[in-house]
């Protein structure tokens, strides 16, 4: 295939990094967006759309802070019609397992007249490593409400590779894949595994939505990022349906995602947690 010019939408995050990097190194030629970028891309301002926009040929868009979040429905709209006015080939959509706003966006994406693949996201291995709950780990407290909640965690690592290969790949046009790890498992399961791989006492300790949403607001956190935090505890955990584990990792890429215990070991070893 010759080497395409690729936007990539929430470039600097947990996915859009890796895929940038993996298409990088494939010879693509990729522009990573966001608001300290040149060209600028601010969801908030669909003035900046079009020049990111300008001479690409695929597009990866990630939404931040989540596809929940109000005023999301509109910015992927515009967005599509622009991508569309564009003469982009395709786009494919990070969005998460079992939200029904995110579903919502979906919808925007698949009735816009793009190409598209629809990649559905459980819960991220690495919010443990370089994201929301590092500091819980680094501290050996994991502090968390849905206990009994059984999570087919993925790794980002899988996104990434599984993103890049369908944006290049037109026979996913039209589907949408549901990427899991291989396993359920609580809470109380993967802290009890990074605690083995770091060597290191880590607990576990079972609290209310209510009383997380309170430290969130003690850390400064904004209210829209508690309201988000909330739902994706309460809604999208909560709902028996999300637990569920898929094998698209493997009928994309050809082998089996990564389990967590071997995401565990894996980040021990670099010291992160220690």
């Amino acid at each position: 295939m010759k080497s395409k010019n690729i936007l990539i939408i929430g470039g600097t995050g947990k996915t859009g990094r890796r895929v940038a990097e993996n298409l990088t190194q494939q010879g693509h030629n990729v522009r990573v967006v966001g608001r300290k970028t040149n060209p600028v891309f601010d969801w908030e301002n669909t003035d900046t759309y079009d020049e990111a926009l300008k001479g690409m040929d695929r597009a990866y868009i990630v939404y931040y802070p989540d596809l929940a979040v109000p005023g999301s429905r509109e910015a992927i709209s515009t967005l599509s019609k622009k991508a569309l006015e564009a003469g982009l080939e395709k786009v494919i959509l990070l969005s998460g397992k079992g939200e029904t706003e995110a579903e919502a966006c979906e919808e925007i994406i698949a009735n816009s007249g793009l190409n598209f693949t629809l990649v559905r996201a459980s819960w991220f291995n690495q919010n443990f490593s370089e994201g929301a709950f590092l500091e819980f780990v680094l501290n050996g407290t994991v502090a968390l409400p849905m206990p009994e909640a059984k999570i087919p965690f993925v790794d980002v690592n899988d996104i990434a590779d599984v993103v890049s290969k369908v944006l290049l790949d037109d026979s996913y046009n039209g589907q949408t894949l549901t990427v899991t790890g291989p396993q359920k498992r609580t809470f109380k399961e993967v802290v009890d595994i990074m605690a083995q791989a770091a060597n290191k006492p880590i607990q576990f300790v079972p609290i209310s939505i209510e009383e997380f949403k309170d430290g969130m607001r003690q850390a400064g956190l904004p209210e829209s990022y508690i309201w988000l935090f909330g739902y994706l505890f309460q809604d999208v955990l909560g709902n028996p349906n999300n637990q569920e584990v898929y094998n698209d990792v493997e009928k994309v890429l050809g082998r089996p995602a990564k389990s967590f215990e071997t995401f565990a070991k894996e980040t021990a070893a670099t010291g992160i947690w220690n």
